[in-house]
């Protein structure tokens, strides 16, 4: 059956087909020699969970309360810039997963549908990123559109100060506004499904463009290699006075700078190294989830992404100390390989799987998990050094 896979290697597998390289590679792509990527899934690959038997898991509920929200899985989709590059029409496809499935869909400030549209597909599921760009003025508007679009959590990314070096990226031509050269035509003439999808796209509106930066009026322009150094000490205290709703900052690894902006007065922390795609050299996100948990206490609020592949991942991520899971490349594979078949299908088969670990555990809510669930927690066992991951 066209577009059917059953795990997250395979969605990969038929998206690299499917899509032009360029597009596949800008998905998949990781900084330097990318290491950092595949050792995230690893790390976690590595950790060991104990099964409990002979409790009543016959009906498993994946629902979970965070940051004052009700949702409907204990995961969401991480902010991802220019995803209708994958697949026209990808951000709707998100965000009507979002409001379908009562989980939050994280609205890139490079996203390529404006963040009201986003929101009100999304059903107010949607988070918005925000990236502390050089422009102020443009900045500022970001927050008064997403006050005004009535979103309740706003995302501040920090890991991105500088862009990183993305060799695939680099070796495939792939820059914003897009060059097309005798290569780039090829890759498309290639992958004729996509080629044809995104024509009709391109016919009915446009190249895809990253559109809260086309519809500001402060006449900021996009460049995708831009620093974004805005973001320091001063600039987090001056968001937090200024936004009243829930504020969260994403891409904290270290526990130190974890505990000053629990200070601030942050609503919650994101551990993320960005999937692998700035410091090659950083720590695995579960890894850095760990130490973070025993800084911030376990009663602070700490959401996870990094190397989720499966429920499985998704358990584990919440057995070592995370509150909430997102979900990056995964869901875009799911895209790749099939369009909003495929997303479902992914999420779908990300929400078995966790229902099914879950209850293998012996749990039959999300409550019930915790490092308890960790071999590590039992007298005898112990988890499976990283370097022998």
């Amino acid at each position: 059956m066209a577009g059917r896979f059953f795990s997250s290697d395979e969605a990969r597998l038929m998206a690299r087909s499917r899509l032009p390289r360029m597009m596949f590679d800008f998905v998949d792509g990781a900084a330097g020699d990318e290491s950092l990527r595949d050792i995230n899934s690893r790390v976690i690959d590595a950790i060991r969970l104990m099964p409990r038997v002979l409790a009543d898991v016959a009906t498993r509920d994946l629902s979970n309360r965070f940051l004052g929200m009700e949702t409907g899985s204990p995961f969401g989709i991480a902010p991802m810039g220019m995803c209708n590059l994958t697949w026209p029409g990808a951000d709707m496809m998100l965000a009507r997963a979002a409001a379908a499935r009562r989980i939050p869909v994280c609205v890139s400030t490079a996203s390529s549908t404006t963040l009201e549209a986003m929101q009100e597909v999304a059903g107010g599921n949607a988070w918005f990123q925000l990236y502390a760009d050089r422009s102020a003025a443009f900045t500022d508007e970001l927050v008064d559109r997403a006050e005004a679009a009535a979103y309740e959590v706003l995302i501040l990314t920090v890991d991105v100060p500088v862009l990183s070096q993305r060799i695939r990226d680099l070796r495939n031509g792939f820059k914003y506004p897009f060059h097309w050269g005798p290569r780039q035509i090829w890759d498309l003439a290639t992958h004729p499904r996509w080629s044809i999808a995104t024509l009709g796209a391109t016919l009915a509106g446009g190249l895809p463009r990253t559109m809260n930066y086309a519809t500001s009026s402060s006449g900021a322009s996009f460049e995708r290699g831009a620093d974004r150094t805005g973001a320091d000490w001063d600039y987090l205290e001056r968001l937090r006075s200024r936004w009243k709703r829930k504020l969260v900052i994403k891409g904290v690894q270290c526990p130190a700078d974890a505990e000053r902006i629990k200070s601030v007065g942050a609503d919650a922390i994101w551990v993320s190294n960005h999937g692998g795609r700035q410091l090659n050299a950083a720590p695995s996100a579960i890894e850095a989830l760990a130490a973070v948990r025993d800084t911030v206490g376990d009663d602070y609020p700490v959401i996870m992404d990094g190397g989720i592949r499966s429920g499985e991942h998704v358990v584990k991520a919440l057995a070592c100390g995370a509150d909430f899971v997102m979900l990056g490349r995964t869901v875009m594979y799911g895209i790749g390989a099939d369009a909003e078949r495929g997303l479902s299908r992914m999420l779908d088969q990300v929400s078995k799987e966790t229902a099914t670990v879950m209850g293998l555990l012996g749990h039959s809510s999300v409550a019930g998990l915790g490092r308890h669930c960790l071999t590590s927690s039992h007298p005898g066992f112990a988890v499976l050094p990283a370097s022998n991951a």
